[in-house]
């Protein structure tokens, strides 16, 4: 992202100022986009932002959607090189893709995938510097599909959460998540999605135009950051290497 294409996505997350100490540090931060509205961009944005050079931030990326060469290339365009930062130990990448296709029991379970996964991220942090603790990002890429993972069980996942949600006040980190919110019916929403959205401190939610298909917007984000009592609303064109965002009008 260059950097008037930021301006507006870091001004509404208070990423405008510092990098560090780390401004979204014991934050919880839930991402819901739709399937024609991709809100990947802006995990992308925060991998991103989470592994700025000029700072010491540790980022912890849970992975249920992509394996992690198509996160490596795409941080790659937007200048930033995931095989350094893990072999420097800033980046954490734990893939789940395999717990995807449950057969029979062999999937998640309260015993099994999703409290190991817990006792992985927890031993992770606890074995960085005290120091870093409060830097220390962990992204989960997509819930829904953490739900396939766990048998469809929406309790599973809300355990886990509350878990991570834990982690946040024990270690001052944050959390972030991605979600698809028109996959669910109205009535039919999980409570995990419904919990997501209130313990969020930061709420960021990627829709379709209210007028429909444009060729030169691709969509709208609306930023509603509790913490400093402020919603944000603008628009967003995804192109190759770089995400523009600006007010109505103005791209």
């Amino acid at each position: 992202m260059n950097q008037r294409s930021s301006n507006l996505l870091d001004e509404a997350l208070g990423l405008d100022e510092v990098i560090e100490p780390w401004p979204l540090r014991g934050q919880v931060v839930a991402i819901e986009d739709q399937v024609e509205t991709s809100g990947s961009f802006v995990l992308h944005h925060l991998l991103k932002r989470s592994l700025s050079p000029n700072s010491s931030n540790v980022t912890i990326f849970i992975a249920f959607s992509q394996p992690f060469s198509h996160y490596d290339r795409i941080l790659r365009k937007l200048g930033c090189n995931l095989v350094s930062q893990r072999d420097n130990s800033r980046f954490f990448f734990f893939d789940m893709l395999k717990l995807q296709c449950p057969d029979g029991d062999e999937g998640i379970t309260p015993e099994g995938g999703l409290i190991a996964l817990y006792g992985k991220i927890h031993k992770t942090i606890s074995a960085l510097p005290e120091i870093s603790w409060k830097n220390v990002s962990i992204i989960i890429d997509d819930l829904s599909l953490m739900e396939v993972a766990a048998n469809g069980s929406s309790d599973y996942v809300l355990d886990f959460l509350h878990y991570c949600r834990t982690l946040t006040s024990e270690f001052d980190c944050s959390l972030i998540t991605l979600n698809h919110e028109d996959i669910y019916s109205s009535e039919d929403r999980p409570t995990f999605f419904i919990q997501m959205e209130y313990l969020a401190d930061i709420l960021i939610k990627a829709e379709p135009l209210a007028t429909g298909l444009a060729t030169d917007v691709h969509g709208q984000l609306t930023v509603s950051n509790k913490g400093r009592n402020k919603v944000s609303n603008f628009h967003f064109k995804v192109k190759e290497n770089v995400v523009e965002c600006f007010y109505p009008g103005r791209s």
